[in-house]
């Protein structure tokens, strides 16, 4: 991959690196693709129970490359007005889809630009962590668009409520950490530099957990949010508990209680 670096700093760990730090980590055509392809890739990794995600350089990133460089999205070279945007479009709308369904729990390490797609990005994330020089927006309303983009407009009202949410997409001002952290937008707010460091204890901590546990607790909690109802929302979970326990970890979890000792999850 030319602009997406993947390390495994330890077992059970991923970390996706945005690699362009000479353009602020934004999103061309390329690294899309090269962040989908390592999504897609940890998505059925058996070994890795949580990801960090964060960019090189200055920034976590900057949003879409406005740069003009010919850098093509999938099937949109060669097409009139209409299908070159609209497939480039897809393109970068299918990667927050590809960050926000992976199977693994995926933190944000945010520090300087998170901005328009970067903010997107962030958003898309099951956890948030940033550092002091952080920036946040949702910019695209400042380039004569909507601010109801990639899945800002369903994600940051879910997030900050719908009253923050309107503000911050109407406006499309810049807002900090300390601001993301009053508005229940961050898990952590360090100090600089320290971000990725947080969102490794994050990642710790959940791989902690059974492989089923985890999984099926990021798919129980995104269902719940987007659930009609209570009641269906409960049919989900009973089905879940069920299938859980032909697993042999609740027994596994009693006996390990008893003596004492950490539980030794089976996978599944």
């Amino acid at each position: 991959m030319k602009y997406v670096r993947v390390e495994y700093p330890e077992p059970r760990l991923a970390v996706v690196r945005l690699n362009r730090p000479d353009r602020l980590n934004a999103l061309s055509a390329t690294m899309v693709a090269d962040l989908k392809t390592a999504f897609g890739t940890l998505h059925r990794e058996r070994g890795i129970r949580a990801i960090v995600l964060t960019g090189e350089g200055r920034g976590f990133c900057s949003g879409a490359d406005l740069s003009g460089d010919p850098d093509h999205a999938p099937d949109a070279e060669d097409r009139g007005p209409v299908g070159h945007v609209y497939r480039s479009q897809e393109h970068l709308s299918e990667l927050i889809l590809a960050v926000h369904e992976c199977e693994k729990p995926v933190i944000a390490a945010v520090h300087g630009a998170a901005v328009g797609g970067g903010l997107a990005l962030a958003l898309a994330c099951d956890l948030r962590v940033a550092d002091a020089s952080a920036r946040f927006g949702s910019v695209f309303i400042k380039v004569g668009l909507s601010s109801a983009d990639v899945g800002t407009s369903y994600l940051l009202p879910r997030l900050v409520g719908p009253t923050r949410a309107a503000e911050l997409m109407l406006t499309g001002r810049h807002f900090d950490a300390a601001e993301a952290d009053r508005y229940g937008l961050l898990n952590a707010r360090t100090e600089a530099g320290a971000h990725v460091s947080a969102a490794l204890d994050l990642a710790r901590a959940i791989a902690t957990n059974s492989e089923y546990g985890v999984w099926m607790t990021k798919k129980g909690l995104w269902s719940g949010i987007g659930a009609a109802s209570l009641r269906q929302q409960i049919e989900l979970e009973n089905r879940t508990q069920v299938l859980g326990t032909f697993t042999g970890n609740m027994t596994e979890a009693a006996v390990a209680f008893r003596e004492r000792r950490a539980p030794v999850w089976r996978d599944m």
